[in-house]
């Protein structure tokens, strides 16, 4: 198991769901992606849900929690959704942990497939599922979410943000920097909002949790960048700036939705930027 600092880190997988190829890889032709990932039948390819989390003497802090289980047989059906193998819950039993003990949830946004496991369905209406967490979200994305655009206004449900807002468990963080001990954030802006990164360590010792500025390992390549963005070409340079500097400092990359890469390296040399597997936390 993966030591950084005072934080043994685990990967959990808590399930697969499916978008769709075109819009995973924008204007990247299915010729060539459907050679690195291919699709079903309804053109949707195979995503993991990898949330990352952070074990320390004192706190047990959560990134992302996956979609959830709340969803309607439709919603489910959509996005290919199977819970069949994992959850989040059951990932957190194998290391030992319920979501009572979790206590802080960082959320890099709140799309549905980061943030939908917040909240469930209790006797009483919709509650949180962290009740004993501090939840931090970038101020200006929780505003954005709040009043979403009409490009981003599906991915956003209000089941997974009122009972936060109606909680004293949101934390909002306004820009880069360190929020907990020996975890920092990194902000960006092409995917949605000021989408924030994860960063255990320092140095060549770093793991970042890099969320949808690289949903998958494929996506190193520039102009490989998602329909879903709302400023692809705002991605374009913040994923160019991120990896040269990732190569740089040798930071190894978690992927949150790649099926078969967990952990990775980045090679920049004459013929652009490669992603270099590095196996797995568990390891």
């Amino acid at each position: 198991m993966r030591q950084i600092g005072q934080y043994t880190l685990h990967a959990l997988e808590t399930g697969t769901f499916g978008l769709d190829g075109g819009a995973m890889f924008g204007v990247v032709p299915r010729t060539l992606w459907e050679k690195r990932i291919a699709p079903d039948d309804r053109n949707r390819i195979p995503l993991a849900m990898r949330c990352l989390l952070l074990e320390a003497t004192d706190r047990l802090v959560l990134v992302d929690n996956g979609v959830g289980d709340k969803y309607a047989d439709k919603f489910a059906s959509i996005y290919n959704i199977d819970h069949s193998k994992q959850t989040l819950v059951s990932s957190l039993a194998s290391v030992g942990a319920t979501p009572d003990d979790i206590t802080d949830v960082i959320l890099t946004h709140l799309h549905f497939d980061h943030a939908g496991g917040t909240t469930a369905r209790g006797s009483d209406g919709l509650e949180l599922v962290f009740k004993n967490a501090r939840h931090f979200v970038q101020k200006a994305h929780w505003e954005s979410a709040n009043d979403p655009n009409p490009r981003e206004k599906a991915s956003f449900l209000a089941e997974n943000l009122r009972p936060l807002a109606e909680s004293d468990q949101l934390v909002l963080v306004e820009g880069d920097g360190e929020i907990l001990p020996g975890i920092e954030v990194i902000t960006v802006n092409g995917h949605t909002e000021k989408m924030q990164l994860v960063k255990v360590g320092d140095g060549s010792d770093a793991l970042v949790f890099v969320a949808d500025l690289l949903p998958t390992a494929h996506h190193v390549g520039i102009p490989w960048v998602m329909a879903y963005d709302i400023r692809p070409l705002d991605t374009m340079v913040e994923k160019e700036r991120f990896l040269r500097r990732a190569a740089r400092e040798g930071w190894t990359l978690f992927f949150e939705h790649d099926v078969h890469t967990e952990l990775a390296t980045i090679s920049d040399d004459d013929r652009g930027f490669s992603a270099v597997p590095a196996g797995r936390l568990g390891e």
